[in-house]
């Protein structure tokens, strides 16, 4: 199954929501402080593969599940009949039975349930986008520093076999410096009412660039067009960063077919990632081009370099199992996530540079 998620609904229809998974035991109620105890909020699309993730962990339970759509209530009383189920999330967010809350819902909802999950001393677990603006973002990790608590953004992505293999040849030198990062996420809908798709499917991409290349982009371009509504459907975002580097993220909600591919060029070698792939996901192929100067022409001299292909053993673990469990650690250890709330303000910079550069048709916005 694809990682990528429509964003859950507070209120759904459920049409989506409906997809039979396997149903986890959940954990026993323990009086245990080292039990972490979890309300999840929102049980659209995204929602049921967090309770089941998180239902399966040791140390981790369940508390609550929060909904306002008695469909999806009704979802939850028949995968996990003894799980509390309510359209009430101020009681969950308020609860003296939860230690930390799921943020499974719109992004336009983030902020309010997280501010007020923080407020009460909660740590907090938020859906990609982590919010829908900067200022939003930073007044939370200001308010979770201020309580010593975890914030932590689903960028699941970022727990997948292939983006720790590509990691792992980066930080080797394995790639040399790196030239440039291109990805393509294309497919037909899922088409959004509340987000754009820059906002739908880019945090994916984004969220894997600025975790692979490590650097503070300089500049965003972003064009794109409105076909079929008031938001735009098909979007292209170039980011700049310093050392020559170069990225390109291509989004496209009217593609005939779906389309998950990633290039990464480095001066030794270069990555393809085609995230379709059952098996060979990742394929490090050492082709290149070598430059130098010529000794008695004013010309640089290029030669090609053809060698090998081969595909890396990559862990083929759920990314988000291991997402939640790495969550309930860090929250049981009282230690900062790498995808904390300053990643998941990043990505939403470069949300919010590319809207702008959209409204402009391409302007160039500094970062």
């Amino acid at each position: 199954m694809s990682l990528e998620a429509q964003p859950d609904m507070i209120s759904v229809d459920g049409s989506a929501a409906g997809k039979a998974w396997p149903v986890p035991v959940l954990a026993s109620h323990s009086s245990c402080s080292s039990t972490i105890r979890i309300g999840v909020i929102g049980y659209g699309y995204w929602g049921p593969q967090i309770v089941r993730n998180f239902a399966g962990l040791e140390g981790c339970q369940v508390a609550s599940v929060c909904d306002k759509s008695s469909a999806a209530l009704k979802r939850v009383h028949q995968a996990y009949p003894s799980l509390d189920a309510t359209s009430d999330a101020a009681g969950v967010l308020s609860s003296a039975t939860v230690d930390a809350v799921a943020v499974v819902t719109p992004v336009w909802t983030h902020y309010e349930l997280a501010k007020v999950a923080l407020e009460n001393g909660k740590h907090v677990f938020v859906e990609k986008p982590f919010t829908s603006s900067a200022a939003q973002a930073q007044e939370l990790i200001e308010l979770a520093e201020k309580k010593s608590l975890i914030i932590m953004v689903d960028h699941t992505f970022l727990f997948t076999g292939a983006v720790a293999k590509i990691r792992e040849l980066i930080d080797a030198g394995a790639l040399g410096d790196l030239y440039y990062y291109d990805s393509t996420r294309v497919n037909l809908g899922l088409f959004q009412h509340d987000v754009n798709v820059v906002w739908d499917l880019a945090p994916h991409d984004l969220s894997i660039m600025d975790n692979l290349i490590g650097l503070d982009p300089e500049a965003i371009v972003a064009t794109g067009e409105k076909h079929l509504g008031g938001l735009e459907d098909v979007a292209y975002i170039t980011i700049y960063f310093k050392r020559g580097i170069i990225a390109h993220v291509n989004v496209n909600w009217l593609s005939p077919v779906k389309v998950r591919t990633t290039l990464i060029g480095g001066e030794k070698k270069m990555v393809v990632w085609n995230d379709l792939e059952p098996d060979e996901k990742v394929k490090v192929y050492d082709k290149g081009v070598n430059v130098k100067s010529g000794e008695r022409v004013r010309q640089l001299l290029i030669s090609y370099r053809s060698g090998d292909m081969w595909a890396p053993k990559v862990e083929q673990t759920e990314a988000l199992k291991k997402e939640c469990a790495y969550f309930i650690e860090c929250v049981s250890k009282g230690e900062k996530p790498f995808n904390d709330g300053v990643a998941g303000l990043r990505v939403v910079r470069m949300l919010e540079a590319s809207d702008r550069s959209l409204k402009e048709r391409g302007k160039v916005v500094p970062l």
